[in-house]
């Protein structure tokens, strides 16, 4: 099992944006990360009723990229990755309990090469499917401009 302060590094989001507490198990295809981020009263996502299930797909994606960090070359600067698509999203409850335990956060590794990746996450409570979908992430090329909001 790593904790959070082993794989912090590999993703952008710092503070309470970092919703994953731990990584559980990971292998070359997938990874089971587990968090229990969402039971927060001062959580960054949550709203007047608590945190809203389509959230968990921001838990699928931070899995997605603790995973590519894990399995990048040790000592390789690690890629940035932009989320750019959510396919098939499946909610099963609208609001997450936030006491009905622990998140338990799965990713697998559906295509991969060096311009981005595609997986397949799911989120968990307590044995109970939560959310499901696809989530695809680009590698823009090193130097490249960041995105800018459409409006600018």
């Amino acid at each position: 099992m790593l904790r959070k302060s082993e794989f912090a590094g590999l993703i952008p989001h710092a503070g309470a944006m970092n919703l994953l507490d731990a990584v559980v198990a990971f292998d070359h295809d997938s990874i089971h990360a587990r968090s229990e981020s969402h039971a927060l009263a001062d959580h960054p996502l949550r709203e007047p009723r608590g945190l809203h299930a389509v959230n968990l797909a921001e838990y699928g994606a931070q899995a997605m990229a603790v995973h590519g960090g894990l399995k990048a070359t040790p000592g390789a600067p690690v890629k940035p990755g932009r989320l750019v698509s959510l396919r098939d999203v499946r909610l099963a409850v609208e609001y997450v309990d936030p006491d009905a335990g622990a998140l338990d956060v799965h990713a697998r590794c559906i295509a991969a090469d060096d311009g981005g990746a595609q997986y397949e996450f799911r989120v968990e409570q307590g044995g109970q499917l939560l959310a499901s979908g696809r989530a695809a992430v680009i590698h823009p090329p090193q130097g490249s401009a960041p995105l800018r909001h459409a409006c600018e």
